[in-house]
């Protein structure tokens, strides 16, 4: 992650589907530098154990370089970088193994889990259908457990993701020159908020299409706006339910569902699949 701070930080740093974990174990992690994980570890107690195993995954790796997409290879593990051409600290990425922020997130939970259900960036890890819990940032660190995920960012873009051990911290892939480390968690700036992961998708998981599509607070497009999918994306869906009409796409329907992630409401129009969603139930 490029960031204001570099200069403070290089100092300390130089001393969208699931696929099955493969058989073989491919790219296997980077063997951590010199410098201990002391300090790295689950902190706090009310993680499950896929959390804490996906916490201890990811500091195994303290030492290990950041490199820009790196973790991004056709597995989950480290892999070499390349050149952001908007950070000039990322020249030598390409030589070095290792990972981006949600390059570690995605091999610490699939460490975890035995299956690769975090391939992709920030934004589609923050907006996953295997979470089960979110939290805002006014929430402060107070609901969080070890294995969250920390957000930066906004609604429309999240750039950056660590993981939370508890106790005030967190392990990160922080930005190019640097390498995995243990940091303060962050709630200034533009922390975001927090998500919680499980293993295994929500029962009515679907996928939106379209780009820019906002959702809503209630099923009606004249209410409030609550959030904005810049692309296809994967959500639960709790229910359904008729309401106000809707033609978009040269396609009418009143249907809409609710998305207990979002605690919004989005037209079908722009869900895959029927007008009115098999499985789902009627919303009471």
């Amino acid at each position: 992650m490029r960031n204001r701070w570099r200069a403070a930080v290089a100092a300390a740093a130089a001393g969208l589907s699931l696929i099955a974990w493969p058989a073989g174990r491919p790219a296997q992690a980077a063997a951590p530098g010199t410098a201990a994980a002391e300090g790295c570890d689950v902190l706090a107690p009310g993680a499950s154990a896929a959390a804490e195993k996906a916490v201890r995954a990811a500091c195994s790796q303290i030492g290990v370089w950041y490199s820009w997409g790196g973790g991004h290879g056709p597995a989950p593990g480290p892999t070499y970088g390349v050149v952001d051409p908007t950070d000039p600290a990322s020249e030598h990425d390409p030589e070095r193994r290792g990972f981006d922020c949600s390059g570690l997130v995605r091999y610490a939970y699939a460490e975890a889990t035995g299956r690769d259900i975090l391939n992709g960036t920030a934004h589609s890890q923050f907006n996953t259908p295997h979470a089960t819990a979110r939290f805002g940032a006014a929430g402060g660190t107070g609901p969080l457990v070890p294995g969250d995920l920390l957000v930066y960012g906004n609604a429309s873009k999240i750039h950056h993701i660590a993981i939370h051990l508890g106790a005030g911290k967190m392990v990160e892939a922080r930005q190019s020159g640097t390498r995995i480390m243990v940091s303060d968690v962050r709630l200034g700036g533009d922390y975001f908020g927090a998500v919680r992961i499980n293993s295994d998708p929500g029962r009515g998981t679907f996928s939106t299409w379209g780009t820019d599509v906002w959702t809503h607070a209630e099923p009606s497009t004249t209410s409030a706006r609550v959030h904005k999918f810049t692309g296809p994306t994967s959500v639960r869906v709790e229910c359904q339910a008729h309401a106000q009409p809707v033609t978009a796409e040269g396609i009418t329907n009143d249907a809409w569902s609710y998305l207990p992630d979002y605690s919004a409401w989005i037209t079908n129009i722009y869900i895959k699949g029927p007008a009115w969603l098999d499985g789902v139930p009627t919303c009471p």
